[in-house]
């Protein structure tokens, strides 16, 4: 079985890349940048090769979902960097500087707040209360079917949001470099995901992150420090020039060009600060540490990288603005200020061609991609986590599925997703990546974040409460982002908007709080009583892990 595996995931990986490189060549007029498409082979066979040995060390759920439990927390730690250092951050938030300036570096500085919250009042708890997904700790001690329901509708909503952006970067980066069309770029992205979740579960996963962030942390710094020494490493002169040449001058080096207005400012921060804590693939990596302990110095780990790598992107993207944005040959047609080559989401791209040639264009380009993949990858795990754990195993079969037929299920739905994801990558081929997943943050911090720390920290809470809330958030945010411009008005083509701001945070995570309290402090129900009664075994594993809790209080 292991052979068969090796052979089939290597055959489709292989066949994936040699059809997208014969869709190169094939695309008159492209000079091919061969160190791109060297390096690109490369990290998909390394790639391939981690998958392969993971495969054969997956066999039970626990392997499948949380890598055994046996990822140590600085390894874990860079995984979680890895998701979220993902396309948005090194293609979308360089380009919002690069077009908008000190604003852009706003979406840096919220990422990297919110882990702080994370080490210290959800690592720990996360760790003791929960095995494979987030549900498993708001259900513990609330009605299974209904709040886990609840919970991996929230969760598969949050995971194709942020998948979108993703494939996005994805076709973006192999249709500047290999000439490629969009879709084609897409579809192949989607085919080496599904082979890597199916085949690889958690390990893999983790794995591919590792080496991605390892490659993303060093490539970044290197087109950093390269493209600083350009300006004497001064940051002064970097500033003066970039604001000198850029449309909007030297409003750039300070706030207010993208966030005019305080509500929109304030409505970005909280969704990237409290939906990063409520993010389903970064939330189920607390789950592959053996212990408490390990889970902390995850979320340390994790923090210090981030940090080190959003200093490096604020450096990109502003010298982007003075080395890309005067430089004719990076805009279509030769006109600058026009359209960039390669779409929107391009400039850190040209800017590692500007200061390293096709070379580190090549290997910057590759590791944008292995970016790309990891992050999918893991919302593709997290997503298919959701329907087979929560919905099927524990909804529907009320936990008497067999691990086997569970794995089979989470299979069948990474392959359901990997198709949805390909499907919405094109639909949305124009949309900034940064803006994108800031949408999605909103999202998860209105469906996802009240319930899970409400569960974790009030006594209070009732299954009522928690689906109330968890439902008001998301539906309150999906609806304030179809009514905002990006889609009521960008793709919809409506003339105007319905809500006047574009992400919807500040007003659906307080809704989402309000009804879970309104619908706690009304349920006056007998299962209610015990769900409340219950809150003092939880907080004794939550605090110690010194007991596991074999039942939940209602079914």
């Amino acid at each position: 079985m292991n052979g068969l595996t090796a052979k089939l995931t290597t055959s489709l990986g292989l066949l994936t890349w040699t059809g997208l490189a014969l869709a190169a060549s094939d695309k008159q007029g492209q000079t091919a940048n061969i160190p791109a498409i060297a390096m690109f082979l490369l990290f998909v066979s390394i790639t391939l090769g981690i998958t392969y040995w993971a495969a054969k060390r997956t066999k039970t759920a626990s392997d499948y979902y949380a890598a055994g439990g046996g990822i140590t927390g600085t390894q874990n730690g860079f995984a979680i960097a890895g998701d979220l250092l993902s396309a948005a951050t090194l293609l979308g938030i360089s380009s919002l500087i690069f077009a908008k300036g000190y604003d852009g570096f706003l979406y840096c500085l919220c990422l990297i707040v919110a882990f702080p919250m994370i080490l210290f009042i959800m690592a720990e708890r996360l760790r003791n209360l929960g095995r494979y997904t987030f549900a498993d700790v708001t259900s513990f001690r609330l009605s299974q079917r209904p709040v886990r329901t609840t919970a991996a509708i929230c969760s598969l909503t949050v995971v194709i949001f942020y998948l979108i952006a993703q494939m996005v970067g994805a076709g973006q980066v192999i249709k500047l470099l290999f000439g490629v069309e969009y879709w084609i770029a897409v579809v192949a992205v989607g085919v080496l995901m599904v082979i890597y979740v199916t085949f690889g579960g958690m390990l893999a996963t983790t794995w591919v992150q590792i080496v991605k962030a390892v490659l993303l942390v060093a490539g970044g710094t290197l087109m950093a420090l390269l493209a600083f020494s350009k300006f004497g490493f001064s940051f002064e002169t970097m500033a003066s020039k970039a604001a000198a040449v850029h449309k909007d001058g030297i409003k750039i080096l300070a706030p207010g060009v993208m966030f005019a207005d305080p509500v929109s400012a304030v409505s970005l921060a909280l969704g990237m600060v409290f939906g990063t804590a409520g993010l389903p693939h970064i939330l189920m990596r607390f789950f592959t540490v053996p212990n408490a302990v390990e889970s902390r110095k995850s979320a340390f780990v994790a923090t210090g990288l981030m940090g080190f790598f959003f200093l490096m992107i604020g450096l990109i993207g502003l010298s982007a603005v003075v080395l890309v944005g005067t430089d004719p040959q990076y805009f279509e047609g030769g006109i600058i200020g026009g359209k960039l080559l390669g779409g929107g989401n391009m400039p850190a791209m040209h800017l590692a061609h500007a200061v390293g040639g096709n070379l580190l264009l090549g290997f910057m380009a590759a590791v944008a991609f292995a970016t790309i993949l990891a992050v999918v990858s893991g919302l593709a795990l997290a997503g298919a986590s959701a329907i087979s754990h929560d919905i099927y195993a524990n909804a529907i079969k009320k936990g008497t599925a067999t691990e086997a037929d569970e794995i089979k299920v989470s299979k069948i739905a990474s392959l359901g997703l990997g198709v949805l994801a390909v499907v919405l990558g094109i639909m949305f081929e124009k949309h900034n990546l940064a803006f994108l997943s800031g949408l999605t943050l909103g999202i998860a911090a209105s469906a996802n974040f009240p319930v899970l720390i409400l569960s974790m920290y009030w006594r209070g809470l009732t299954t009522r409460g928690a689906v109330l809330g968890a439902m008001a958030g998301l539906i309150s945010a999906l609806l304030l982002v179809v009514c905002s411009k990006a889609v009521w008005v960008t793709v919809l083509g409506n003339p105007t908007a319905l809500f006047p701001y574009e992400q919807p945070a500040l007003f659906s995570m307080p809704l989402a709080f309000l009804a879970a309290w309104l619908g706690s402090v009304l349920d006056t129900s007998e299962s209610a009583a015990r769900e409340k009664a219950a809150f003092a075994e939880q907080d004794v594993l939550a605090e110690t892990g010194f007991y596991k809790k074999q039942t939940s209080p209602a079914s």
